[in-house]
């Protein structure tokens, strides 16, 4: 396993540490710096601060994922998932929730909302070219040719 050195702000007393749940754990936990629970009404979003601002190193991007607990339980994930944080954002980490289920969700001051994971990026060089080869086992078929 690779380590990163991530170094992170925390904004306000309202704002916990990001942790992993467990040592072999991908993402870190981020939590809701809210003073008050929040009611997240089915088939709404709302953007939940993080009091936390991630220097994300150059060559790598953050990621944010929805918890697969909240998303099977109760129907919560991560609107733009995984949502983006490039490496020269310098603002406040916020997480974009959706309530897909179908009863109002509370969010608790300090409640895990998300994971982050940081994770190595690739530019593309762009080669613009008259044609592209299309010759391959699945060529030009679209959804669901590889079967189901």
């Amino acid at each position: 396993m690779k380590v990163l050195n991530l170094n992170i702000q925390i904004l306000n007393n309202l704002a916990n540490k990001p942790e992993y749940g467990s040592g072999e754990a991908a993402g870190l936990d981020l939590k809701a710096a809210i003073n008050n629970k929040v009611i997240l009404k089915s088939m709404d979003y709302t953007t939940v601060p993080t009091g936390l601002i991630i220097e994300i190193p150059n060559g790598f991007e953050g990621q944010i994922r929805p918890r697969s607990g909240l998303a099977a339980k109760n129907g919560i994930s991560v609107l733009n998932s995984p949502g983006t944080i490039d490496s020269d954002y310098r603002g406040e980490i916020k997480v974009i929730l959706i309530n897909l289920g179908q009863h109002n969700f509370h969010i608790l001051p300090g409640m895990k909302v998300a994971q982050l994971i940081v994770a190595p990026i690739y530019k593309a060089k762009i080669n613009y070219v008259k044609k592209i080869d299309s010759k391959t086992k699945r060529g030009k078929k679209g959804f669901g040719s590889t079967g189901l």
